[in-house]
């Protein structure tokens, strides 16, 4: 039974107090137990700091390119603890942020930028194929949806695939919709937890040896090769990818190229039959709407929701800690959202909610880079985007330890840099100078001089 009505203040706090604080995708009986960490001094040819997405796929993707190559992979917790097992699964094409990011920023390449990351994508569902890997890889296309007069118009209502308010209800029925567009292609849905349990058997399989629990604490270069010192032993290796995305990236000059900003999520209860009746979605679609501070949902295997994204927090001096992946404040609105996108759901009740840091960039993409005189690669800054571009970069660390002139390391995108961040607490005042602005711009429809200077230094973003 479904009902339109919204639930009380008093009855959302208590179904987020009901509401288990951890992520779905971690929240499994099937959640393989965690390797032993490092014990002693080991060599090796390659070895991979960070256990995520990132770190996955470049062990995976070396030993696929040389499989006589020695790999060995350190995570610090447990693998897909952190950012790849707490996103909400959506495995997208784009490289740069959406077209018009990329467009504005790489006009010069950006049909090989949406090319490559196609491509990518098709790896991918390829690998997950080839590898057998259980993780509900779906490629069920994407839903924009325009929830406000003035977004109506960024969905191109001249243009093909544009969806009147009455044609975007029939495929997904909120009384907030008053347009959409959907994509049929360039964006898969996963779950993220079981495709990176998924890439680190697979690359087990392979011969890659991987060490949880195992801190890397410091790395240098000393007489030809990158030494890594983790608290168990020391790791000499010939090469090394530094695979920690938001956390401390252990090359200094990294230090204020991203700041880590925390997203939270909600997921529900299994919907009935008749309440996934009343909503429609046979499309399995997943949707975001068109706001700067925009929400991303989408339907699990067995038909929960996973709803989050709006409001992502920044706290000061670029802290990380686990008291910070549960924010009332944030969840309930969250939860008011959901009820007010889907009031014929309004005695559906969460079952889970969670949070973790993005590793944001200033030009909101990822970048790319090397050191220790050539024997370190790096990958970090994916905003949102690590679940699918982590593959991409891993292949473009490959290419640049191994000397190689690529279609992707010639990119300006891997060639250049963005700007850094500035220190605290300059760094905490723009930022939440830039919230503010970006919440106005959703409620009135115009950029303020803040967001349009910032647009003038290349620092802008448009959702």
């Amino acid at each position: 039974m479904t009902t339109t009505t919204c639930p009380t203040a008093a009855e959302i706090d208590a179904r987020l107090d009901a509401a288990a604080p951890v992520a779905l995708w971690l929240d499994t009986p099937d959640r393989p137990p965690a390797r032993p960490p490092l014990a002693g001094d080991v060599e090796t040819d390659l070895v991979v700091i960070g256990g995520g997405f990132t770190g996955l796929w470049t062990a995976l993707r070396a030993k696929e390119r040389r499989p006589e190559r020695r790999v060995l992979l350190l995570e610090a917790d447990r693998l897909a603890d952190h950012a790849t097992g707490r996103n909400g699964g959506f495995c997208e094409a784009s490289l740069t942020h959406g077209e018009a990011n990329g467009r504005e920023r790489w006009p010069d390449e950006y049909d090989l930028l949406d090319r490559l990351g196609r491509d990518n994508l098709a790896g991918i569902a390829a690998t997950v194929q080839r590898y057998g890997i259980d993780c509900d890889l779906r490629l069920s296309g994407a839903l924009a949806v325009a929830t406000r007069p003035h977004e109506v118009a960024g969905l191109r209502p001249d243009e093909e695939g544009f969806l009147d308010a009455a044609a975007v209800r029939r495929l997904v029925d909120s009384p907030t919709y008053l347009a959409g567009r959907e994509e049929r292609d360039g964006s898969a849905l996963v779950d993220p937890a079981r495709l990176a349990w998924g890439l680190a058997d697979a690359a087990e399989s392979l011969g890659v040896v991987i060490a949880e629990g195992t801190r890397a604490v410091d790395v240098v270069h000393r007489d030809g090769h990158v030494r890594v010192r983790t608290p168990s032993g020391v790791v000499t290796a010939g090469q090394v990818v530094l695979a920690t995305n938001a956390f401390r990236p252990l090359l200094g000059r990294l230090r204020f190229h991203t700041v880590p900003v925390y997203d939270y999520v909600l997921a529900t209860e299994p919907l009935t039959a008749d309440q996934l009746a009343a909503v429609g979605w046979q499309g399995r679609q997943g949707i975001s709407d068109s706001g700067n501070q925009f929400h991303y949902y989408r339907l699990t295997a067995d038909d929960r929701v996973v709803w989050g994204g709006y409001d992502a927090i920044y706290h000061f001096g670029r802290r990380i800690e686990p008291a910070l992946d549960d924010r009332r404040a944030t969840h309930r609105v969250l939860a008011e959202h959901f009820y007010e996108t889907f009031p014929q759901l309004g005695d559906v009740r969460f079952t889970h909610r969670w949070g973790g840091v993005i590793d944001t960039s200033t030009r909101f993409s990822a970048f790319f880079g090397t050191g220790l005189r050539g024997r370190a690669a790096y990958a970090l800054g994916y905003t949102g985007l690590g679940v699918g571009a982590s593959r991409f970069a891993a292949d473009v660390m490959l290419d640049q330890l191994e000397g190689l002139r690529t279609e992707r390391t010639r990119l300006e995108m891997v060639r250049r840099k963005p700007l850094p961040f500035p220190p605290e607490p300059v760094a905490w005042i723009g930022i939440q100078l830039t919230r503010w602005s970006l919440g106005r711009e959703d409620r009135t429809g115009h950029r303020n001089l803040w967001l349009r200077t910032l647009d003038r230094l290349g620092l802008g973003f448009d959702s």
